[in-house]
């Protein structure tokens, strides 16, 4: 999908948001400014509703508004961190891991506000954090609370340490109703100006059982796939799509070493999806390519596939072989 994605060129401002009492809740933020908690399961438009609300709070949010995904730390190695053009001018390669984490947390709050009286910091997918990072971010919550806004986006409040969450208002952030995510779609077809069906976008929101990313993702790749949405083009088209969200599942899974789920959802689009292994194999790289992992990731994926695309040739296992390079591939990762 070559065109912008929706769920950026249509990124909802603060009044637009589907759930109205995460809107009234945020709204009392803007002359008031607190650290808050955002809590809630993954998809139903956590990290959205901040933006929105750095929109509506900072002349330049752009500045304003450091987003830092608690992923791009405990996920990674040190060299990655250090690697990373967002966070290479904040550390030391001479550093541990554990001084380079701090570190960012510290630098990130420590400079002034570009525009206005505060900035604002995201931390997302928080609830990663171990409990003695946690500690170092209270007490750089402590240090900058007079020129920060603290935000914490997380699926599992309770992993915050007490000291944290009495420290900031809780906002909760629950999956929209289907006929809360038809009016977010409806507003965002109009403005693209694809032809749809009510049924077709009624149709759509199911699907999505509250995961807003997904609504918008699956909307736009109908409209790309079709020409418009009705209930047939839209289930057409999320079928396939449905099908790389699996796909997703399994490298990420994998990427995180867990590879009992991975091997399980393996197993499942070779048995109940018909893939073949060597179109499994290929799928798997497609889908790689589109996504979020390094250079390096990817190329250490590229080289252990053209390894097991040999052995599928050979008409071996191709379960036992794809589990293979799931395994090497992860075990690399995280070396």
């Amino acid at each position: 999908m070559n065109a912008p994605l929706w769920t950026e060129a249509h990124a909802p401002a603060l009044a637009e948001l589907p759930q109205p009492e995460v809107r009234d809740h945020l709204q009392r933020t803007v002359d008031e400014p607190m650290n808050l908690v955002l809590q809630g399961p993954v998809g139903v438009g956590k990290t959205a509703a901040v933006r929105a609300l750095a929109w509506e709070t900072h002349d330049d949010p752009d500045a304003d508004l450091v987003e830092i995904n608690v992923a791009d730390f405990f996920d990674r190695s040190k060299k990655q961190i250090a690697d990373d053009p967002r966070f290479s001018h904040l550390v030391d390669r001479s550093m541990s891991k554990r001084e380079m984490v701090k570190h960012v947390f510290s630098e990130a709050a420590g400079y002034a506000p570009i525009t206005g009286d505060y900035k604002t910091i995201l931390f997302d997918n928080a609830e990663t954090i171990r409990e003695d990072f946690q500690q170092a971010l209270r007490r750089v919550m402590e240090r900058h609370h007079r020129t920060t806004q603290f935000v914490i986006a997380t699926r599992q409040p309770s992993r915050l340490i007490p000291p944290i969450r009495s420290r900031c208002f809780i906002v909760p952030v629950r999956k929209p109703t289907t006929d809360e995510l038809r009016d977010v779609l409806r507003r965002i077809v109009e403005r693209e100006g694809v032809d749809y069906h009510p049924d077709g976008l009624e149709f759509v929101a199911g699907y999505a059982d509250g995961n807003v990313r997904r609504a918008v993702m699956s909307a736009q790749a109908t409209a790309v796939e079709e020409g418009e949405i009705t209930m047939d083009a839209a289930h057409r088209t999320i079928t396939a799509v449905g099908r790389d969200d699996q796909l997703e599942s399994v490298l990420s899974d994998a990427r995180a070493g867990a590879y009992r789920d991975a091997r399980k959802t393996l197993g499942s689009l070779l048995d109940d999806e018909g893939y073949e292994g060597g179109d499994l194999l290929q799928a798997l790289l497609r889908v790689a390519r589109r996504g979020d992992l390094d250079r390096d990731e990817l190329a250490r994926l590229h080289r252990i596939a053209g390894e097991v695309d040999l052995d599928l040739a050979t008409g071996t296992d191709d379960r036992l072989h794809l589990t293979h390079l799931l395994t090497a591939w992860g075990e690399e990762v995280h070396a």
